[in-house]
């Protein structure tokens, strides 16, 4: 029996899919942490596949591919280095867990399974795992060890059932998926599994992005006392060292370590947004991205995150003026470039507008101008962008925010086309938050330039779609400010129009915005993914239905 023990949290990136390189990232990981005296090395939920693998691990190739590298990387741990607390789906009795396995000594020695599945918001585990027992202590050592994976930390079942059998310090392998304020309630549910069991707790999350899920890190150990100990940084790989020691009392506790700063809100919005960005483009092997460029805030915005993510030459911003477009648009797109470094193109759709208006003119013979033609210039800017997409490579990014996508304040096969949204789960205000942030900030790891991004006339000018003359989006749609409040209210917190009411809201307008939202849920299935920022992001986190009449009872 030892009385001192060395721990690391290896928050890492893995790819899902890529099992072999996901399991050399845990070679490098411990290589590093033998350097360091190591004992144990900790990994995320599910590192061998990556998280969230969804049907992938139906495949049954997939899973003996996941079991013949586990297990030659068990053989590994022979040579006298870090053993290695492993996430991965594990087949047991014909039946498919999510398992943490312990390795060392040249072998499997341990294996513990999920016991809690999720299966609300963005996680459908029930639909590929079954359920595991609550657990047992692992012995590593001759310190008993209680593993939980994940979601077995969010309700006390499991953790009062590690210390009714012994458990001396609590373990958590996760993939746990950023969205505002989470960090906080991941810290305050261990602080409460480490009250009520009276252990010490060790925290392990993934890092990077898979698809619209960005994974924040910030791995973290607590003591008994509900000190913090020791915390990695977020939005980035890090192997986090701690050190134990038993007291008198018999009791493990942590000597104070690294801690680094939380990321809080913007930064940390702007950080997932960064960080989701990035890995969908270098993952899925894009060269880069396209976008147009309007000079408005949102395109502005999306271009600055590309850059910080990819860096400029990456990036390839097209401006695409019609007769609408202002001076002071084009001269605000060109700014934006400027100050980026990023590539500008300026392709006029006037001839594409004049050619639909003649292929079309005996079908609209006798009928007045309308949204039909503005929405011929949006779809005339996404043929633009595609043809340059497909003739060269880049992937298209669409440029609409959360208030938008809400109301269906976008075009299909227009503004709406591209293969990833940055903006997708930001609100229109938020938007300006995060564009007014960085103008004053660089983030970590960002490749543009510090300094003024943004120019000050896009903050403050009017919103426009810049469809006819003189417009602006608050023709058709209410104030962004009672918009945005209007809608969280009725997407993250489910609320009635009653209660929206009460908060200050014009009830026509609340009903109003309600049927825009539930109208649009067509045009949101043919969206493209994006970051999920929020509690609710559209796609797995809020699911309805597209045929729905519900809102005729309360017309």
């Amino acid at each position: 029996m030892t009385d001192q023990l060395t721990i690391a949290l290896a928050q890492i990136n893995p790819t899902v899919g890529a099992i072999r390189a996901n399991l050399d990232r845990v070679r490098d990981a411990r290589a590093g942490a033998a350097q360091r005296g190591v004992d144990l090395v900790v990994f995320p939920e599910l590192v061998a596949t990556g998280y969230p693998p969804e049907d992938l691990v139906l495949k049954p190739l997939v899973l003996d591919l996941v079991e013949q590298s586990v297990t030659a990387l068990a053989a590994e741990t022979a040579d006298g280095g870090p053993a290695l607390l492993v996430g991965t789906p594990w087949r047991l009795d014909g039946r498919l867990h999510n398992a943490a396995v312990l390795l060392e000594g040249g072998r499997i020695a341990e294996i513990r399974l999920k016991a809690d599945l999720p299966n609300y918001g963005v996680f459908d585990e029930k639909r590929v795992f079954a359920a595991g027992p609550l657990p047992q202590p692992v012995l590593f050592r001759g310190v008993s060890l209680g593993v939980m994976i994940c979601e077995d930390m969010w309700t006390s079942s499991s953790a009062a059932a590690l210390a009714r059998t012994g458990a001396e310090l609590l373990v958590v392998i996760n993939g746990s998926p950023f969205e505002t304020d989470k960090a906080g309630v991941r810290i305050a549910l261990a602080n409460r599994r480490v009250e009520e069991t009276g252990l010490p707790l060790l925290y392990v999350n993934q890092v990077g992005g898979q698809d619209e899920l960005v994974f924040d890190g910030a791995s973290f150990a607590i003591n008994a006392d509900r000190r913090l100990a020791a915390q990695a940084p977020g939005f980035r790989e890090h192997l986090l060292v701690t050190h134990w020691q038993r007291g008198e009392d018999g009791r493990w506790s942590c000597r104070d370590g690294e801690r680094a700063a939380p990321v809080t809100e913007p930064a940390a919005i702007y950080q997932a947004m960064m960080v989701g960005l990035r890995d969908y483009v270098n993952k899925n092997r894009f060269p880069g991205v396209l976008l147009g460029l309007s000079g408005g805030i949102d395109s502005a915005l999306t271009a600055v995150v590309a850059v910080d993510a990819l860096g400029a030459d990456r990036v390839h911003a097209v401006m695409m003026p019609s007769p609408y477009t202002s001076n002071e648009s084009t001269e605000d797109a060109v700014e934006v470039a400027n100050l980026l470094g990023c590539k500008l193109d300026t392709l006029s759709i006037e001839p594409v507008m004049a050619a639909f208006d003649a292929v079309l003119a005996p079908a609209f013979a006798g009928t007045d101008a309308d949204i039909t033609e503005e929405n011929i210039q949006s779809r005339a800017r996404g043929m633009v962008l595609m043809a340059l997409s497909n003739k060269f490579g880049a992937m298209v990014l669409s440029t609409g925010n959360k208030s938008e996508m809400s109301v269906g304040y976008a075009t299909l096969y227009g503004d709406m086309c591209g293969g990833y949204s940055v903006l997708k789960d930001v609100y229109k205000t938020t938007v300006f938050k995060l564009a007014r942030w960085r103008n004053q900030h660089l983030p970590d790891g960002a490749e543009g330039p510090a300094g003024r991004v943004v120019p000050e006339r896009v903050l403050t000018k009017a919103p426009s779609a810049e469809l006819k003359h003189d417009q602006t989006d608050q023709d058709t749609l209410p104030p962004y400010e009672a918009l945005d409040d209007i809608l969280e209210c009725l997407i993250e917190r489910e609320m009635g129009p009653a209660g929206i009411v009460a908060r200050g809201h014009d009830p026509d307008t609340v009903n109003r915005v309600w049927h825009m939202l539930d109208r649009a849920e067509y045009k949101r299935r043919q969206a493209p993914p994006g970051v999920k920022i929020t509690r609710r992001g559209f796609g797995k986190d809020r699911r309805y239905p597209i045929t729905n009449r519900f809102l005729s009872v309360l017309a």
